[in-house]
């Protein structure tokens, strides 16, 4: 096989390899897999969840301020000019945004609903996919300085409200 044949095949794995991430991190694939996570609650009818711009656009300024990748709360409402709710995942190396709404989905066992408490290990990333006056979602992402990976996904209205229910 010569130089340029090598070439080609390895443009095309960088090709193939970047749109295959670059799909698990479109609006539609955070949309996708948070209705997949409020979809599973079969004792209420949780609406879906919908992108806006608007929201999208504060989680990815929030996002570009933290290529450190220290999970600092955003404090969305001096900025916003209202409060968001808000999940944070980072990670060492490569992580999508499908990844972190699945990481934070995985939290489920540990939400207690009857008692509307976190048993056993942390829930609260879960509950705010879920909580049913969440309706729009945007969401950030930045690949950090030491490589790690930062997302931030804010909502609106926000969740994880003291003394209320996810749905």
């Amino acid at each position: 096989m010569g130089s340029l044949s090598i070439l080609c095949v390895l443009g095309l794995i960088l090709i193939v390899g970047n749109q295959v991430s670059i799909s698990q991190d479109s609006p539609a694939d955070y949309v996708n897999a948070h209705n997949a996570a409020r979809s599973m609650i079969t004792s209420a009818k949780i609406p879906n969840i919908v992108w806006d711009d608007k929201v999208a656009a504060f989680a990815q300024n929030y996002a570009n301020k933290c290529k450190d990748c220290k999970q600092i709360p955003s404090g969305s409402g001096g900025r916003y000019g209202e409060y968001l709710g808000e999940n944070i995942a980072v990670s060492t190396g490569y992580k999508s945004g499908t990844d972190a709404v699945k990481m934070w989905v995985e939290e489920e066992p540990h939400y207690d609903h009857y008692n509307n408490s976190c048993v056993g290990g942390e829930c609260l990333h879960y509950t705010q996919v879920i909580w049913e006056k969440s309706l729009r979602l945007g969401c950030g992402k930045v690949r950090c300085d030491n490589g790690s990976t930062f997302i931030a996904c804010n909502y609106d209205p926000p969740g994880n409200i003291a003394g209320q229910l996810p749905y």
